[in-house]
């Protein structure tokens, strides 16, 4: 399907304050971004770099008063997503390099205390895809989705205390769950077509069966929808930006995914 993006932020600004924003989607292997605005009002020089992720970044330093921020992006983005039950774990001396960081625990995600535990969880599972599947059905049925919840990122051990959680918390614990029985499990960041109540979504993908393949425990079933933004280990290599300085927060928000047709030339 084909998807328009949008996100606008607005913030007021004190003194002079750099920022990192990551609010590019690049095109791969489950979506397509054909057409790209990006606006900051007013106008500062900004200068982009990828990650240690892949992931498109732009920093800047905006000066005092309101500095607004407009991204939108027509996106083709895939109907349905890919999943294959069954499919195998791989062994860790055959992983790529760039997969065996999302093996270890990081700061979010303390992997080594969720081992005992998830491996009574999937007792009787094919080692891969079908774990992975156990997982994530355990934690839809025991951490609440509630939106809105909590403001600042919640470790996966206190998620499971707390019972509940917003997206990026279900998504941090699935991943310590996964790791902890040696499945690479990265946190991913973007927009989700549908969503209620609209807002950046937050999920996670496993590493099985030779590649990455997408869970979301929020939601009753995977569907199409999603458009990535950025992948990292867990929520702190996912900001959509990063201030430095004096603590700004946004004055105004305003989240989109509209369907559209496909563009015309």
């Amino acid at each position: 399907m084909w998807v328009r993006t949008t996100c606008e932020l607005t913030f007021a600004i004190d003194m002079p304050t750099p920022f990192v924003f990551m609010l590019r989607p690049r095109s791969g292997a489950q979506q397509w971004v054909a057409r790209e605005e990006y606006a900051l009002r007013p106008y500062v020089l900004a200068e982009e770099f990828t990650d240690g992720f892949g992931n498109l970044c732009q920093r800047l330093v905006a000066g005092p008063g309101n500095f607004k921020v407009r991204t939108s992006a027509e996106v083709m983005t895939a109907d349905w997503l890919d999943q294959s039950p069954g499919a195998p774990f791989n062994l860790i001396q055959n992983l790529p390099e760039q997969v065996l960081a999302y093996l270890l625990p990081s700061r979010y995600c303390e992997s080594e205390l969720f081992n005992d535990m998830t491996s009574r969880l999937v007792i009787g599972r094919s080692p891969g895809y079908d774990q992975v599947a156990a997982i994530v059905d355990w934690v839809r049925h025991h951490i609440a989705y509630r939106p809105g919840s909590s403001m600042t990122p919640l470790t996966a051990t206190d998620v499971n205390a707390n019972g509940q959680g917003v997206c990026r918390d279900l998504a941090h614990i699935a991943i310590a769950m996964c790791r902890s029985i040696s499945i690479p499990a990265r946190m991913v960041v973007g927009y989700r077509y549908g969503l209620e109540p609209m807002d950046l979504h937050a999920w996670f993908e496993a590493w099985v069966g030779g590649r990455w393949y997408t869970f979301d425990p929020t939601q009753p079933r995977l569907t199409g929808g999603y458009v990535a933004v950025g992948f990292g280990r867990d929520a702190a290599d996912v900001a959509i930006y990063s201030q430095f300085g004096p603590a700004v927060y946004p004055l105004h928000q305003y989240i989109a995914v509209e369907q559209m047709e496909e563009p015309k030339d």
